[in-house]
């Protein structure tokens, strides 16, 4: 399979970037697109010319690190996948493919397609922990959790904070990456004692981080790799709201 691609390359931050243009020949559809990216990588190489910086890490849809825009759609083509787990079966033989960072004023480019993602761990770093003390670490069974609250939990603990719901968002609104790593403590017995204060110390985090805010288009939905639901916002949007009722003056 024949394929062109329109790479985006920028050697830093601070400099101007600009698409370039590469044709590949006797692409496997059996390829993953990082694959892909890995023999365009190879040829490179042994021309002596600078590869693609791109991020990767797992390669099996868990760590969120491969997030790339691809024909204008975090992560590809197909729903619920991740870039490492997208396949050249997706694209047709003569496809030309423009392959871009995640755009965002809070993911700086460091080069190539690879963004910094670090606001999302700041995010979790101001309230995505629980500090109560509770002596030894009990028995994992030894509080009971309703089903309903277990399920709910590990559908927002499903998040792999790759940052699509980001790059998909016109506002470039983190609500749904937040609204996830909230809802997944908030709805644990072990989460309530900090929950209202938590909420709204990640969101005040969020908003200095830069990102955007939501205005439902509901595209973060759309992009989002694990399929994390809208409802986890209006979640979030209720513990805040009562967090800003018990304690007017935010920490």
């Amino acid at each position: 399979m024949k394929l062109v691609l329109n790479i985006w390359r920028q050697a830093g931050p601070a400099t101007k970037g600009e698409f370039e243009r590469h044709e590949l020949n006797d692409v496997s559809p059996d390829m993953s697109f990082l694959e892909m990216l890995d023999m365009l990588n190879e040829g490179l190489t042994n021309s002596n010319r600078e590869p693609v910086t791109y991020d990767h890490d797992c390669r099996e849809g868990i760590c969120g690190a491969c997030g790339m825009v691809v024909n204008g759609m975090p992560h590809g083509p197909q729903r619920l996948t991740t870039t490492c787990q997208l396949h050249m079966r997706k694209f047709n033989h003569g496809d030309e493919l423009w392959i871009e960072p995640f755009r965002a004023t809070a993911f700086p480019v460091v080069r190539d397609l690879m963004v910094d993602r670090s606001a999302f761990d700041r995010i979790i770093q101001a309230g995505g922990f629980i500090s109560v003390a509770t002596g030894n670490a009990p028995d994992a069974n030894a509080i009971p959790v309703a089903k309903e609250s277990a399920d709910t939990a590990m559908d927002a603990a499903s998040c792999i904070g790759c940052g699509a719901c980001v790059a998909a968002c016109p506002n470039a609104s983190a609500m749904l990456f937040t609204a996830a790593k909230i809802t997944h403590l908030a709805s644990l017995p072990q989460g309530q004692p900090e929950r209202h204060r938590r909420a709204q110390r990640m969101v005040d985090r969020m908003d200095a981080e830069g990102f955007g805010g939501c205005t439902n288009h509901g595209e973060c939905f759309a992009a989002c790799p694990k399929g994390i639901k809208l409802d986890f916002i209006a979640l979030m949007n209720r513990d805040v709201t009562v967090g800003s009722l018990r304690h007017p003056v935010r920490p």
